[in-house]
């Protein structure tokens, strides 16, 4: 999994900071070749691994992702200087890295070599926490190839989500999340296969004091039509995908904070909003 930063600290109405889990699609299934653009990165600091997330090609050589994966860890006081990417569905197994902290040089498998590597880039605003109500918690990964034989999502347009915050029934909003993370989460128990899942999860709201139009939160509890239908959250960096009325289906979102143990709200970073569209369309065409 990516980095599990414990559970949602509390808000207040003016600033808060959260919290966030790196946690996994749990009560989805595998998705196979369902979404073949989306990946499991590592991230590295002059060549030792550092973390794991999820992410999304939004071209044929961007992908983009959390900014707590491709940022600063005030903890550690570094960024990754590099990451590594594995697209197949899964379970990846490991390779013949030793575990010991040392330098991924001359290893190769996971976590040490990818289907491709690339150069990590936080969205500016990001510091190191999640500041609300604007965390800028979102990042890119600039590929060092191509990887255009596997397709790539389409971000939504400028705005696109904020029809749904006033919607009756918004209570059946549904998302689709997408990510390689722990299958399995209790107190001192983790169990993560590395495989790429889909599950769904529902709207709660976009316009809290805690979203304030920069989030996109949603239930993490299950439950047939009341809830996220068994989804806590999704891996951090992953995909939050949204099927429009009329057919197409959209990135709307990266995920970014929740609480453990499918209990709560996760939320994710808007990418239909003026704060992270000015930061993607250095890097890609944006509708």
């Amino acid at each position: 999994m990516g980095r599990l930063l414990t559970a949602i600290a509390a808000a207040t109405a003016v600033v808060a900071v959260l919290t966030a889990p790196a946690g996994a699609v749990q009560g989805g299934t595998p998705d196979g070749n369902g979404h073949p653009y989306v990946g499991m990165s590592e991230y590295y600091y002059h060549g030792v691994p550092l973390w794991r997330c999820s992410g999304t090609l939004v071209s044929a050589d961007v992908y983009v992702t959390a900014g707590h994966c491709t940022g600063i860890d005030p903890a550690l006081g570094i960024a990754p200087d590099h990451a590594e990417i594995w697209f197949g569905a899964g379970p990846i197994p490991r390779g013949d890295y030793p575990s010991d902290g040392s330098s991924c040089a001359g290893y190769t498998g996971y976590p040490c070599q990818g289907d491709v590597g690339g150069t990590p880039h936080p969205h500016p605003g990001w510091n190191g926490f999640l500041t609300l109500p604007n965390t800028h918690d979102m990042g890119v990964v600039v590929l060092d190839r191509s990887m255009a034989s596997l397709g790539h999502a389409t971000i939504a347009p400028r705005g696109y989500l904020d029809a749904l915050a006033t919607k009756r029934g918004q209570q059946d909003v549904s998302f689709t999340l997408v990510g390689y993370g722990v299958q399995f989460e209790r107190p001192n128990l983790e169990s993560a296969v590395r495989e790429r899942y889909a599950g769904t999860n529902q709207l709660t709201n976009l316009h809290s004091h805690i979203s304030d139009g920069y989030q996109v939160t949603m239930t993490d509890s299950g439950g047939n039509g009341t809830g996220g239908g068994g989804i806590c959250f999704g891996d951090s960096g992953g995909p939050v995908f949204h099927t429009s009325d009329s057919g197409p289906t959209y990135l709307v979102a990266d995920i970014s904070f929740g609480t453990k143990y499918c209990k709560g709200t996760s939320g994710a970073y808007r990418l239909d909003q003026d704060s992270a569209r000015s930061f993607l369309s250095n890097y890609v065409s944006l509708p």
